[in-house]
């Protein structure tokens, strides 16, 4: 599922598969599928991804820049900025890991509000200048191993403790590339900061997008526009986001009936709160609730 900016770069969103964590892998290689390449034009993502360079060879196009790809290297590519494969034939000669994932498949930042993520530690190198890191020449065979065997686990699902192998290997890889993040962060972007604030104050009430945007002094669709560039979701996006983690932990941590629920995260009654928790997680909110 995509939508596409006024400039024409497609968006492309997370699609989630109901049961399984929200984490996919990818191996590239001179051996792998083409439908495995990234799309061979400009494009953005929703969701974050974390690409590991075992062996260089290619150039790819990160938000205008030419970025060559070597040996060692864990690039950090955030929700928002533009991906393009300078020549998918030249990508082939590399061979790296493409691991996509969405935060809140790691149980420590489900629980948080998804609008601190950007600062959250683990996610260190995703707010890090240049969004770099270089992989130690001694740790490379334990990334490696951590790839293998999270590409094994995503293969077989049926496997007993296969959701929580997963979760483990990703917080690993997550843990060793916040590590290699240089110390300074970038600086938040001062606009996104409002609106995230203005979200946490108010989402919990009928409030809209419309209404955000008005409150902070734009028109609706150009403070639209503005926020999926910057985070590569919408305003909208991202006030659905945190009205649902706060029904997920109510769920969780409560039992509570769903018009209840619905109610205190503004989600307006428990059809619309059951039709976005489908859309969003692949599962209705009591069979969640069952199996959290």
């Amino acid at each position: 599922m995509r939508t596409v900016r006024a400039d024409g770069t497609p968006v492309y969103a997370w699609d989630q598969r109901p049961g399984r964590p929200a984490v996919r892998v990818v191996p590239l290689d001179p051996d792998c599928d083409t439908e495995h390449l990234p799309p061979d034009n400009r494009h953005a993502h929703d969701f974050w991804i974390l690409a590991y360079v075992e062996r260089g060879g290619g150039t790819v196009d990160l938000d205008g820049e030419q970025v060559a790809l070597r040996d060692g290297e864990v690039h950090a590519v955030a929700p928002g900025e533009v991906v393009a494969s300078e020549s998918l034939a030249e990508l082939t000669h590399a061979r790296a890991w493409s691991v996509a994932f969405t935060p809140d498949a790691i149980p420590s930042l489900a629980s948080i509000s998804p609008l601190t993520w950007a600062h959250h530690p683990l996610l260190a190198l995703f707010a890090a200048d240049g969004r770099l890191g270089m992989v130690p020449e001694a740790e490379r065979p334990r990334w490696h191993a951590w790839l293998t065997e999270l590409d094994d686990e995503l293969r077989h699902p049926e496997r007993l403790g296969s959701h929580d192998a997963v979760t483990a290997i990703l917080t690993n890889l997550l843990v060793a590339s916040a590590r290699l993040a240089p110390s300074a962060p970038i600086a938040p972007d001062p606009l996104v900061s409002r609106v995230f604030d203005e979200i946490e104050r108010t989402y919990a009430t009928k409030v809209s997008a419309g209404d955000l945007a008005r409150t902070l002094g734009y028109t609706p669709g150009h403070l639209t526009t503005v926020i999926r560039q910057r985070t590569g979701r919408t305003l909208l996006d991202w006030l659905t986001e945190r009205r649902l983690t706060e029904a997920r932990r109510l769920l969780r941590e409560t039992d509570l009936p769903l018009s209840v629920i619905s109610t205190r995260t503004g989600l307006t009654d428990p059809g619309y709160l059951v039709r976005r928790f489908k859309a969003r997680y692949g599962t209705t909110p009591d069979r969640w609730r069952r199996e959290a």
